[in-house]
């Protein structure tokens, strides 16, 4: 048996992976009360759709992120390297109500806080900044502003750390060895037979589209691509049991000293919990969908994502870039909340006002203005969402971790995990 058929025999095959993954789901989402609100995007559209009318600001029709917390931004490259702070999972993104974004970005803001062991006045304060910062975003006076001392300690370092990154470093993070191919472990499992031909034929019929979108117009002349290595990539929190893969690519000898393999990413598109606006039609090919968001939110990212049939499943193609990182936000202080709420509610806003003129984007800030006090603090409609949403979000976590530790001892919850060392990526 050789030495990588003798690695994949320690984890999971392809027809058991799904108990193993929704087991480790279930283990990262009982870790803090902030890591089980990134899987919870379908209990926030529940409660959304539990609002009566007027309750909540309507705002004009744009494409939105759709499941807006923390760890959804980021700094994010395009096909350039060119780096800035903007949304990075698109995953839900709709035509929707712009103030979805703003309240799921609001709850994140306020799990963290509290995971942080902040103390309540601070929530006061981030839903007051965070409103603020939004709406700088639709004041064509203000609305470029981003000048380096408003950032955040949390982006400063991860902008700091995308800005050196380079391939060669990103090929040792992610994958540690020296030749072209994926080490399995953790974080990357065996594929299926079927899986490996499914990847390959992508790759074979994707031709010219998928070299130019995905890896660049650098790479427009490249003669062939060759896939040098795939693996089942366990990744993220929400999309846990969907299919993801890491892809290594050759391109025209880049596998050489020239420069490292392209890492590519693959990921099953699903359809969104996220509420569509009404008169408006979404793709029904749901990678389609995300990369259309993708697009609309977040440019540096849209640019270098393709939709594509893997296997008879939507999927999304794009290269992981060096330089795309997520905020982490799992120890802030009470000064750093404050300024990531007016930082990242800009970063969001941003993204909704380049969707529109400038009459909509006047009309949108006017209409925020109307249902706001004349002091700073946050408008009642914020502020009673974010409390009762993060009551609602404390109950449904308590309750997760209640069942896990119920279930975790029963023979059937340990036949998933019996695989051992499994744990986050």
């Amino acid at each position: 048996m050789s030495r990588r058929s003798a690695k994949s025999a320690q984890y999971p095959p392809p027809d058991a992976r799904q108990c193993v993954l929704a087991e480790l789901r279930r283990q990262k989402m009982a870790r803090s009360p902030h890591a089980y609100e990134r899987g919870t995007a379908a209990h926030f559209y529940e409660w959304v759709k539990t609002q009566a009318a007027g309750r909540l600001p309507v705002g004009p029709d744009v494409w939105i992120c759709g499941d807006c917390h923390l760890g959804n931004l980021g700094p994010v490259a395009n096909a350039d390297a060119e780096v800035a702070v903007q949304i990075r999972d698109l995953d839900q993104s709709v035509i929707g109500n712009p103030v979805h974004d703003l309240l799921r970005l609001g709850l994140s803001l306020a799990t963290a806080a509290r995971s942080s062991d902040l103390p309540g006045v601070i929530l006061s304060r981030i839903a007051g900044a965070l409103l603020d910062g939004y709406e700088q975003a639709f004041d064509d006076r203000r609305a470029d502003d981003t000048s380096q001392s408003q950032r955040p300690k949390v982006v400063t370092i991860a902008m700091k750390e995308a800005l050196h990154r380079s391939q060669r470093k990103l090929a040792r993070q992610n994958i540690r060895h020296v030749e072209p191919h994926i080490p399995l472990g953790k974080r990357f499992w065996a594929m299926s037979d079927d899986e490996n031909q499914a990847v390959h034929a992508l790759f074979e019929a994707g031709g010219p589209a998928l070299i130019r979108t995905v890896l660049g117009e650098t790479e427009r002349n490249a003669s062939a691509i060759r896939v040098l290595d795939a693996a089942y990539w366990v990744k993220g929190c929400s999309s846990l049991g969907r299919r993801r893969y890491a892809v290594l690519l050759g391109v025209d000898g880049s596998n050489s000293t020239d420069g490292p393999p392209r890492l590519i990413d693959i990921k099953e598109a699903v359809a969104p919990a996220a509420p569509v606006a009404h008169g408006h039609r979404m793709p029904r090919d749901n990678a389609k969908r995300v990369v259309e968001g993708a697009r609309h939110v977040s440019p540096l990212l849209g640019e270098r994502m393709i939709a594509a049939r893997l296997d008879g499943c939507s999927a999304v193609v794009r290269e992981l870039m060096p330089q795309d990182l997520k905020v982490e936000a799992e120890h802030l202080s009470e000064r750093d909340a404050v300024k990531a709420a007016y930082f990242l509610a800009l970063v969001v806003g941003r993204a909704h006002a380049g969707q529109m003129d400038a009459a909509t984007r006047q009309a949108w800030l006017a209409a925020l203005h109307t249902r706001r006090p004349k002091s700073s603090e946050a408008p009642s409609w914020l502020w009673s969402s974010i409390v009762e949403l993060l009551v609602m979000h404390e109950a449904q976590y308590l309750e997760h971790c209640r069942r896990y530790a119920l279930e975790r001892p029963l023979s059937s919850a340990q036949s998933c995990i019996e695989y051992g060392g499994i744990s986050e990526s």
